[in-house]
């Protein structure tokens, strides 16, 4: 059984286009379920949810509320209700193609050594590609990860996206459930609860790949390409970096330190390269990006 696990928080624009998708995949509806987590949601969710159900008899879907808020917190409470033994997190607000859970499917019967995987992460923009976004700012604000056409294990400090990954959810009971003070809140754009995650899996050796086809299109909107959200996120990121780090020790949190200063001359670089390809937007962008970052790790 494959459990999909989506959890949500006033995303209904996108969930039944979502749920749309996944029930055009061509797998057994028998052979999996949904579990759709509704955390807080004020707005028409459980409705259009409602509506699917009646309209798609033949999946299962199963919708289930957790009243702590945060995104780590939804996450677990999917994991607790799962009853597959494949768990698949997709986001609120993107769409699937229609092969997405039979390759999933499909790697993790053929390969037992694999403990968790991922796949590429498109972005769908409601409006146009921004002229300062260069492909760091995109792996930021849409989450776009592609690492190419051939099954692989990630690229050294690289995991799996998010909102596009797959776990056997055996995971769980060896490294622990999400870290709730990572991860999002509400409209609080914490993170690094799936870093966190993926570093205790590495620290026992379990297996991690990259799948190059069970690609998720996640929407952006107009709102992700503001400044404001732009300054938020990044200076959450920072600030996540700091909890993360200093609640393992006070040396790993030292190193991450080391790790941003070292990030800086990178940056630097590239406003550089930037500037003399006639693109000095994009490069600035990465200035500010590393600004907020370095000043939330900073934080007291």
């Amino acid at each position: 059984m494959i459990t999909l696990i989506i959890c949500t928080y006033n995303r209904e624009k996108y969930i039944g286009p979502l749920l749309d998708s996944i029930a055009k995949n061509d797998y057994p509806t028998t052979d999996y379920e949904i579990v759709l987590v509704d955390n807080n949601c004020t707005d028409n969710t459980r409705g259009v949810c409602e509506e699917f159900t009646v309209s798609h008899p033949e999946v299962i879907l199963r919708y289930v509320v957790e009243s702590e808020q945060g995104l780590s917190a939804a996450r677990n409470k999917g994991i607790k209700e799962a009853k597959g033994d494949i768990i698949i997190y997709v986001d609120d607000d993107a769409l699937v193609d229609s092969d997405y859970i039979r390759i999933y499917a499909e790697h993790f019967a053929a390969n037992p050594d694999t403990m968790a995987a991922g796949g590429p992460i498109e972005p769908l923009y409601e409006t146009e590609e921004p002229s300062w976004m260069s492909p760091y700012t995109k792996a930021l604000l849409t989450a776009w990860m592609n690492y190419g056409d051939k099954v692989r294990e990630y690229p050294k400090g690289r995991f799996p996206g998010g909102g596009n990954a797959a776990y056997r959810k055996e995971v769980f009971d060896r490294v622990g459930l999400f870290n709730t003070e990572l991860g999002r809140k509400g409209n609080l754009l914490l993170a690094s609860e799936e870093k966190d995650i993926f570093d205790k899996m590495k620290a026992v050796g379990m297996k991690v790949l990259y799948l190059p086809t069970p690609v998720l299109h996640h929407c952006i909107p107009q709102a992700k390409l503001e400044e404001d959200y732009f300054n938020r996120l990044t200076l959450q990121i920072g600030r996540s970096e700091r909890m993360r780090t200093r609640a393992i020790s006070k040396g790993k949190y030292l190193s991450r330190l080391v790790a941003e200063a070292v990030k800086w001359g990178g940056t630097l670089a590239l406003l550089c390269i930037y500037t003399l390809q006639g693109y000095p937007v994009k490069g600035w962008k990465l200035v500010l990006f590393r600004k907020n970052v370095t000043k939330g790790l900073l934080e007291q």
